[in-house]
């Protein structure tokens, strides 16, 4: 499969549990979620993260209506 060079250069960054965290915290700020909400769902994402393989979570996106 050809990528153009900026998706290349996505694709090619390392996974990071952190910086998930990181995008799921500033997503959710922008969002105008309170702190409430977004200490749950990063409890919730701790879960997750043990609980589902990095297949089973991009499978479960690309079949997402989100």
């Amino acid at each position: 499969m050809r990528c153009e060079p900026e998706l290349a250069a996505l694709l090619s960054q390392p996974w990071s549990e952190g910086a998930c965290r990181g995008y799921v915290i500033s997503a959710m700020e922008r969002c105008g979620c309170k702190p409430a909400a977004i200490e749950r769902v990063m409890r919730e994402l701790h879960e997750v993260f043990n609980f589902i393989t990095l297949e089973e979570a991009k499978a479960l996106y690309e079949r997402s209506p989100y």
